[in-house]
């Protein structure tokens, strides 16, 4: 049996559907060690802070969490790490991924460190 799922568009608000969300998943190879882990991953987190629009001179990355995958499921085809990042609006976003230096860095600092990478975006409530 098929149920339709109807989205709701009244309960998401204008500011919500502008946003981006940012999914970033990472596995790290066996050979990093669990302090350069730790410190990565510390990092990434940071880029919350560090990453800071070239007009305003202020941090645009509105939210950033992330964590080590805890799911019970089996499902995570080697990814072992995963993060979240809200972006106000594709602007931002474009900013972040082309041109951010801070950004660019850290993908640099990491990208001999990772087995696998995946990253999916989407704005909310848009089907």
């Amino acid at each position: 049996m098929h149920t339709k799922i109807k989205a709701n568009r009244d309960k998401i608000s204008p500011v919500s559907i502008m946003a981006i969300i940012h999914i970033v998943m990472f596995q790290f190879k066996n050979s990093a060690s669990a302090d350069e882990v730790q410190d990565a991953c510390s990092r990434m987190l940071a880029l919350r802070d560090t990453c800071v629009h070239p007009t305003s001179k202020q941090p645009y990355i509105k939210t950033a969490m992330g964590g080590r995958d805890n799911s019970p499921e089996g499902m995570q085809g080697g990814l072992t790490h995963a993060f979240i990042v809200e972006f106000s609006n594709e602007e931002d976003r474009r900013y972040y991924l082309e041109e951010d230096a801070a950004h660019q860095a850290f993908v640099a600092s990491i990208k001999d460190m990772l087995a696998q990478l995946r990253v999916v975006d989407f704005t909310p409530g848009v089907f």
